[in-house]
Order: C-alpha cells, then structure tokens, then sequence
C-alpha cells in the first residue's frame, strides 16, 4: 500500500475511531503517593555554568516516553518557569522546558551566570502531565 495512502487511514482512524479526548489533551493519573524531588543540587547551592542535574522519584517507573502505561513517566525540567498554562496539553520543548525523555534520572546543563530555578514535573508517555501533577519543590540556584 502506498505510504501516503497508509498514512491518511492511520490518521482518520485515530480522527474518527479513537475519542478525540484520549489524542489530545487526555490525562493519566498519578499514582498515590507519588513524589518527585532533587537530589543535586540542592536548594541555595552555587554551581558552575555547566553542571549535574539528578533528580529521583518514589512511587512511580521511569520509562521513555512513547506508550503510556499505569504508574509510569518521564521527567521534565522546568528551568526559569514561574508557572504552566495547562497541566493537560502536552508540555513543548524549549530552553525553559527540557525534557528527559528517553527515562533518564539526570542531565548536564549550562546556564548563564545568576540566579535561576529549578524545579521538575513528571508527566506522561505523551509529555502530559499526570491528573494531579508530581511536580518537585522549586529549588533556587546560583551558577556562578
């Protein structure tokens, strides 16, 4: 079958088949107790401008994102946000948002020198994040 002609079906299908709501702007739930935090750097810590960023999380799986399964996600750090429009669309990718998105735990970043934010939200196989976000404490930064 032609690609193009193969591609067409497979979008009408996820179109008029599937809900609308499970393609675009769905939520997954968090599971109870989950919690996402920062293990380096810690909150007030001065850092060179190019340093380690290693986060853990309790209570969930990390796993790449692709499928969304039940109890699983990815991490994203949020560099410099003071908050998000919508926790249910799919979270972009930019200078201020980075994503971890092949279920890594860490990342080396360079930032400029002053003082910056830090904080980080699991979200989904999609980049959603979950019904009651995991989102980490905003720690505070000094890269020097």
């Amino acid at each position: 079958m032609n690609k193009v002609i193969h591609r067409c079906l497979v979008l009408a299908t996820l179109l008029f088949v599937v809900p609308f709501s499970a393609v675009v702007g769905a939520t997954t739930p968090a599971p109870s107790g989950a919690h996402v935090y920062f293990i380096q750097p810690k909150d007030g810590e001065t850092v060179p401008e190019t340093f380690t960023v290693v986060v853990g999380v309790r209570g969930m799986r990390l796993l790449p994102a692709g499928p969304t399964l039940p109890n699983t996600g990815h991490h994203h750090l949020l560099i410099d946000v003071d908050s998000l429009e919508n926790f249910s669309l799919p979270l972009p990718k930019n200078a201020n948002i980075q994503h971890l998105d092949r279920g890594e735990d860490r990342l080396r970043l360079t930032l400029p020198r002053g003082r910056h934010t830090l904080q980080v939200l699991m979200a989904d196989g999609e980049h959603i994040p979950h019904t009651h976000p995991v989102l980490s404490e905003k720690i505070t930064i000094n890269v020097r």
